[in-house]
């Protein structure tokens, strides 16, 4: 089973297919997931704070063409208001995309997302821990997921335990921008999911790729950074990943990801393939590995036997 992974944060192009270089990759996934990190909605006026991204609704068939579902937990789906979150998840409804992290209640946007794939069942738990926190869902209020630990503990074992999750990946949003190393909450949380279940760590936000780390034999790939994301001019914020993990019938894990490079249109190509063997533990790289966003981050589940 694999799973390829990239984080995305992008001013969707409709005109042109913003994926179409890795278009092979993304459609021969088991399971493909994004970081939808702007609103798809026409609704609401932009809240006030410095950068506010929305999509239009022809955005929609390229969601649905590469992607077997989105996380909306992130710092930009609520750019727009509450009324243009719950417009956008109906249209996610409508277009029969799988959305997590994110609902129009609090128990809702702490479900994770499940597919079934060649028998083993594949959770994905999407959490938003950068501010602001009017984001978040409530009991009765619309939002995302925010990254508490008590919230992160028991959505984990919920995953493991009550909805008999075989291998569970944790989709944080969080770090701070152009930081090229996990901060110190980051590794803290990191490990508590880790210790508590989780199968993998895949975050995002920081716009720069940040260190991956290997805890107990299970990968922290702390932050993708860009995938299809325009208006950056340096080649740290122009320098992604599209992650893939592979999971074996064994339980074995093999990982490795195909370096994105941005163009001036925030549209990624492919550069060097990059596998979880050409480094060791003493290796600097390993702790400063890097990727891609697109007003949404991705990755990809491939199953194998």
């Amino acid at each position: 089973m694999a799973c390829v992974a990239t984080s995305a944060t992008v001013h969707l192009v409709v005109e042109k297919d913003p994926f179409r270089h890795f278009a092979n990759e993304l459609r021969h996934a088991d399971l493909t997931i994004g970081n939808l990190e702007c609103v798809i909605s026409a609704k609401g006026k932009p809240i006030d704070k410095p950068y506010t991204f929305r999509a239009p609704k022809q955005a929609l068939p390229l969601l649905k063409k590469y992607f077997s579902a989105v996380s909306v937990a992130n710092n930009h789906t609520g750019d727009f208001g509450k009324a243009a979150f719950v417009d956008m998840l109906n249209s996610l409804d409508q277009q029969s995309i799988p959305y997590f992290g994110g609902g129009r209640h609090l128990r809702e946007a702490h479900q994770p997302f499940i597919r079934e794939i060649k028998g083993k069942r594949i959770g994905i738990l999407g959490y938003n821990g950068f501010f602001p926190r009017s984001f978040e869902a409530l009991d009765h209020v619309p939002g995302s997921a925010w990254l508490d630990e008590d919230f992160v503990i028991q959505g984990i074992r919920q995953a493991k335990h009550q909805l008999h999750v075989d291998f569970l990946v944790v989709y944080p949003h969080w770090g701070w921008e152009y930081q090229k190393l996990a901060s110190a909450r980051q590794r803290a949380m990191a490990r508590i999911m880790i210790d508590n279940g989780a199968d993998a760590v895949v975050g995002g936000h920081p716009h720069v790729t940040q260190d991956i780390e290997v805890y107990k034999g299970k990968p922290i790939f702390y932050s993708l950074g860009n995938f299809v994301f325009d208006g950056f001019s340096d080649d740290d914020t122009r320098t992604g990943w599209l992650l893939r993990i592979t999971l074996a019938s064994d339980g074995s894990m093999d990982w490795r990801v195909r370096e994105a490079k941005i163009d001036t249109l925030g549209v990624p190509r492919p550069g060097r393939m990059l596998r979880a063997d050409h480094f060791s533990d003493a290796d600097p790289v390993l702790h400063r590995f890097s990727t891609s966003a697109l007003r949404a981050d991705y990755f990809f589940i491939n199953s194998r036997r």
